[in-house]
């Protein structure tokens, strides 16, 4: 039910742990069919967008996705997971990216830290059932150079600050995305893919 892209993800494995520990058994999307077959869909991500985007396109992933994504079915991104839904990242010397997403991803200003590692808190800006227990300012644990900047401003349920202020949670629909590492953040974390799943459940028809 739980389908897991397997594109060669430094964090495959810490997702993967943390859906099990909750009691799922998560399959491995490594095709397009098992993309389009999932029930509920997470994209894990480390590294830079570039290696991702060439990843997933060499995979025949990148169309498969975008079309289980139209199809207003359940979605989480994870970090680079979330930053490839954009229109374009300025990483690498720019780089087009999935385009499913308005916007652009920008890297962090040169003055701060990069990059941005640790733990931060997460400002939630909406109410919404991918925060059920969690409390507002939970902190959650980031890595990451580059940040999400949508054209629309509304997507933002969750910021995050570092110098300046992030999106850390982006939601569309059945689109949920997150800057930050669930598999990482403790209890937090494990419940926000709790919560991702059980949205996908009821979700079912």
């Amino acid at each position: 039910m739980v389908s897991i892209v397997d594109y060669g993800a430094g964090n495959l494995r810490s997702v993967i742990n943390a859906v099990v520990k909750l009691g799922y058994q998560p399959k491995l999307a490594v095709t397009a069919e098992d993309v389009l077959e999932a029930g509920a869909l997470i994209l894990p991500g480390v590294g830079a967008a570039a290696h991702t985007m060439h990843s997933l396109k060499r995979l025949g992933l990148d169309s498969a996705i975008s079309r289980y994504i139209a199809e207003g079915r359940p979605f989480l991104g994870i970090c680079i997971g979330l930053q490839v839904l954009f229109s374009s990242t300025e990483e690498g010397g720019g780089h087009d990216c999935l385009g499913i997403v308005p916007g652009v991803v920008k890297r962090l200003p040169d003055n701060l830290k990069i990059p941005h590692m640790g733990w931060n808190q997460v400002k939630q800006k909406i109410e919404h059932p991918i925060f059920n227990g969690v409390p507002d300012g939970a902190n959650f644990y980031f890595v990451h150079s580059y940040y999400v900047e949508p054209d629309d401003r509304a997507l933002v349920a969750g910021e995050t600050e570092y110098g300046i202020t992030i999106c850390s949670v982006l939601i569309r629909d059945n689109l949920v995305a997150t800057q930050f590492h669930p598999e990482k953040s403790g209890e937090a974390g494990l419940k926000i893919y709790d919560n991702f799943i059980r949205m996908a459940q009821q979700d079912k028809p």
